[in-house]
């Protein structure tokens, strides 16, 4: 038993954080009843955002607000802070951070001490020095950006039906995606569908006269599920009319021009960047062992390595994968690690403060699944190769039984069900990123964010 109250702070809400924050609550139910233990989880967004339905969010199959999970309806027992951590003393046992009211205040950041830390604040995502990259592309990372590209797709498609200049027109319908991992095919496939279903709204555009793009570095796309099913999934896109570009970069999309590094160049108002992910900057203030790729080197028991006290999982970590042939393996930087690896760390914390033995994480990769838009996808599953439809149904099925909390598988269904009896909705809501813009106008004021001019798109 817990013989003195022991601060436990998990540091990010993501995977990991909210799994092991809702692990923790459930196996420390009787000390956190009788105060023995307290869980603080500090995390920029108020909820968890399940990223493997962004695509479908992204294309409208899924509402938005079921994609996330409310942190302070699920971890009734926590407390949860809503906050930026800045830096971490391990040796001091202090975090320091900034919240809402700090920043409202213009304060300094918060101190906050602990007895146990969990580290999992995730990882962000990896841009290259690409010139015009931070002017004009689009991440696909967060339900607001995934929202905010379909609001973007639909909006540059009123644009080419509206414009008489066919510079303005052809660069409106001209999509970008750089990157071929789950991210960027995923979202590619999805919108394609969607933007093709919606032409039929359009009495001037065809699917036909968009240009969809898949820029890839290397020399496959989707590595997870396997070079037969990576070579399926070109072919498959190429099908659908959909330039697929490997080995090939994007080397500059300023003045809105995408200029690859085969010579081509493309005139698009559109460029979604999805090419991975890398530690979160934190880990950096920390002073705790790291990587040589910025990662906090854990044991096989989700232990930082050399620190006491001190736990981590999911992107944030390089935990050894003891499953592998090869020594000094770690574990993939995934969904299917993090949520199993939070449910040891979880278990192990518990441990750890009761004095009880602690459980190694051992998992053999079962494989992937990944959707290519509606009905069509690719899976790999054991080694058994799947394609089209069966995949499709494979990726939902699986990331259904995944989504966590019954609400929002309940939810999630009810929606995918809807959208099977009902035609798709394709309706731009551009204005709810600038909301006060109209009632500034008509105060007399100037919006904070002036309507752009599709006749100067350039």
């Amino acid at each position: 038993m817990v013989k003195e109250p022991a601060r436990i702070l998990v540091v990010g809400g993501g995977y990991v954080g909210m799994y092991t924050a809702l692990r923790l609550q459930r196996k420390l139910k009787q000390e956190l009843r009788r105060g023995e233990a307290e869980i603080t989880i500090v995390t920029p967004d108020p909820y968890m955002t399940y990223q493997p339905f962004l695509p479908e969010a992204a294309a409208g199959s899924i509402s938005p607000r079921h994609v996330v999970v409310p942190l302070r309806r699920v971890l009734g027992r926590c407390r949860v802070v809503v906050g930026q951590v800045r830096s971490v003393d391990h040796a001091a046992r202090t975090a320091t951070l900034d919240t809402l009211a700090t920043e409202e205040e213009g304060t300094a950041p918060e101190r906050i001490t602990y007895d146990e830390l969990v580290l999992a604040p995730g990882s962000v995502s990896r841009t290259l020095p690409v010139p015009g990259l931070a002017e004009y592309a689009i991440g696909f990372k967060t339900v607001e950006e995934a929202i905010g590209l379909r609001n973007h797709v639909i909006e540059q498609m009123d644009i080419a039906s509206s414009t008489r200049d066919p510079a303005v027109r052809d660069a409106a319908l001209t999509f970008v995606f750089v990157g071929g991992g789950y991210a960027g095919v995923e979202a590619l496939g999805e919108l394609e569908d969607m933007a093709r279903y919606t032409t039929r709204y359009y009495h001037n555009l065809a699917p036909e006269d968009m240009k969809w793009i898949l820029v890839e570095a290397s020399t496959r796309v989707l590595p997870e599920v396997g070079e037969e099913m990576g070579r399926y999934t070109v072919t498959e896109l190429r099908r659908r009319n959909i330039q697929v570009l490997l080995e090939t970069r994007l080397e500059s999309c300023t003045d809105r021009v995408a200029a690859l590094s085969d010579g081509q160049r493309f005139p698009t108002r559109t460029v979604v960047w999805t090419a991975g992910v890398k530690p979160h900057p934190l880990l950096a203030a920390t002073d705790l062992p790291l990587d040589e790729r910025g990662r906090l080197r854990c044991t096989p028991q989700l232990a930082v390595d050399g620190a006491d006290h001190a736990w981590a999982a999911g992107d944030a970590a390089a935990v050894p994968d003891v499953t592998a042939e090869k020594p000094g393996t770690t574990t993939a930087p995934n969904a299917q690690h993090a949520v199993r690896q939070a449910a040891v760390l979880g278990d192990n914390l518990a441990h750890a403060l009761r004095g009880e033995p602690l459980e190694t994480y051992e998992h053999r990769y079962v494989g992937s699944v990944a959707s290519l838009g509606l009905h069509k996808g690719v899976a790999q599953i054991y080694g058994r190769k799947v394609k089209g439809y069966p995949a499709w149904f494979m990726h939902r099925a699986y990331h259904l039984s995944r989504v966590p909390t019954v609400n929002r598988k309940a939810r999630v269904l009810a929606e995918w069900i809807l959208s099977g009896l009902f035609k798709r909705e394709i309706v731009s809501l551009g204005s709810l990123e600038h909301p006060r813009a109209e009632f500034e106008l008509a105060a007399g004021g100037e919006p904070p964010h002036p309507p752009r001019q599709p006749e100067n798109p350039f």
